[in-house]
């Protein structure tokens, strides 16, 4: 008799499902609703005659039989991922896929891939900007940049640059009419936030920088708060404020006077955060994977930083 094998949605369903133990996130990143997730799981353990996962009003887990299938399930589709991967590669050879959040891709990466294409002919390079951290399977990624602590089990993580931390501002600001000569005139300009915190650190923020420099009554609710370090530096460059900079972020704004460094000093991030390169250990020798690799951390190599 043959045996009843789901459709890959249902093996989806179930491994997302009990990797979070959550339909609600579930389906965040199955781009389902919850109902649509509990619907597809229902019917697997109907066809299976299991019970995989116990749910109660508060909390979900995996049953021992869920366990068991849920790990094989979960190297089937990590082995199917993997296949799907090749096989594109084999129809299209020329087609590299990066992913990169969007203020790493408008900072630094963007007005540099002209030269990657100029020097590998015949590259096809999409590039897929967003904030949310790719899939390298599920969204069919070959090289990734990001930002983190560099513990990527069963990844090649290349580190790309050491990040240092420091206003920066219109040039326009210095010849205001409110001078930026010492740290404490800061109180009197509007300041840029970006809060970050993840994996158990939290981004260097005006408070540390502020301590720092010797201003201790500062008010970190006043100015204007942003989510993104992209929009932030726009936001100084067009007059609206002073924000923090990040070395590789602002290296080039820096470079063509679009900002300006009011004070020399400067803070480090947590030491082992920062950018790397990210690519799977099974195509890290991949021509373009290695020729992009090798590009991008000359590129960061030769980038100027501030210490």
């Amino acid at each position: 008799m043959a045996r009843f094998i789901p459709g890959t949605g249902s093996l989806r369903a179930f491994e997302a499902a009990g990797r979070h133990l959550n339909f609600t996130r579930a389906a965040e990143e199955l781009h389902l609703t919850p109902a649509a997730i509990s619907h597809q799981i229902k019917e697997f353990e109907d066809q299976l005659g299991q019970r995989l996962i116990e749910r109660t009003s508060r909390s979900m887990r995996l049953t021992p039989a869920g366990e068991i299938l849920h790990a094989a399930v979960s190297e089937a589709l990590d082995g199917l991922g993997r296949a799907a991967s090749r096989l594109q590669r084999g129809r299209d050879a020329s087609r590299l896929k990066v992913s990169a959040s969007t203020s790493i891709a408008a900072k630094w990466l963007v007005p540099r891939l002209d030269d990657y294409m100029q020097t590998t002919p015949g590259a096809d390079v999409q590039l897929d900007v967003s904030d949310r951290v790719r899939d390298f399977t599920q969204d069919d990624i070959d090289v990734a940049i990001r930002f983190g602590n560099g513990h990527y089990p069963a990844y090649r993580a290349d580190r790309l640059f050491d990040n240092t931390i420091f206003p920066v501002c219109s040039p326009a600001l210095l010849t205001s009419k409110k001078p930026l000569q010492h740290p404490r005139d800061l109180l009197q300009h509007r300041l840029i936030h970006v809060e970050w915190s993840g994996q158990g650190v939290t981004w260097p923020n005006w408070r540390m920088w502020m301590l720092a420099a010797g201003v201790s009554d500062f008010n970190e609710t006043r100015g204007l708060h942003l989510d993104n370090s992209g929009l932030a530096l726009q936001a100084a460059i067009d007059g609206q404020g002073v924000a923090l900079g990040d070395s590789s972020l602002v290296s080039d704004d820096l470079a063509a006077v679009r900002l300006v460094q009011p004070f020399a000093l400067t803070i480090k991030g947590p030491a082992q955060f920062a950018y790397y390169v990210i690519s799977r250990m099974e195509t890290q020798n991949d021509p373009l994977v290695r020729s992009f690799r090798e590009w991008i951390l000359d590129e960061a190599a030769r980038t100027p930083l501030v210490k």
